[in-house]
């Protein structure tokens, strides 16, 4: 786990001169908390959509209804849509997202409980992750905020990707 990652993140979208919007869902808002508890975000934060709802997925983050019914909300597909959604609604320059099952019910055998995706979009291109959390709800939602944050971390630390 990376030690203050919200502040290392902070760092590093100001060094870029970059701004950044989240989408959630599983994680309810935990994200742009987390973000938000550094004085001075407002310099790179510009804010986030907690779309828990298909319908919330849809209307705030251009989420199409035929990748929700063909791959459901927690899915790479429906990841894309939600992070490159989010990126154009605030105007930020990156986008973050995250979709899954926190828990305890709401499992199935092939999306058992902490089946997580994570979305990733720059006017470069759009990266995901696949995580599964391991805990009960509230340590699954902590999970994978935190495993959200590190991705994001990691494709600011690579010049290769950006």
């Amino acid at each position: 786990m990376i030690e203050n990652i919200e502040q290392l993140i902070g760092d590093k979208l100001r060094e870029r001169g970059w701004r950044l919007a989240v989408a959630e869902s599983c994680t309810g808002g935990l994200i742009g908390h987390r973000i938000t508890n550094n004085s001075g975000s407002s310099t790179y934060y510009l804010g986030s959509v907690t779309a828990y709802a298909y319908r919330a997925k849809v209307r705030l983050l251009g989420v199409s209804w035929d990748t929700l019914e063909d791959h459901g909300a927690v899915s790479e597909e429906a990841v894309e849509e939600m992070a490159l959604g989010v990126r154009h609604a605030l105007a930020a320059d990156i986008g973050l997202s995250v979709s899954g099952i926190a828990g305890p019910t709401g499992g199935t055998p092939e999306k058992p409980v902490g089946y997580t995706w994570i979305g990733l979009s720059t006017p470069s291109g759009i990266w995901t992750l696949q995580h599964n959390a391991g805990g009960d709800r509230i340590e699954n939602k902590q999970e994978v905020a935190q495993t959200a944050l590190e991705f994001l971390y990691k494709f600011l630390t690579n010049d290769e990707k950006n």
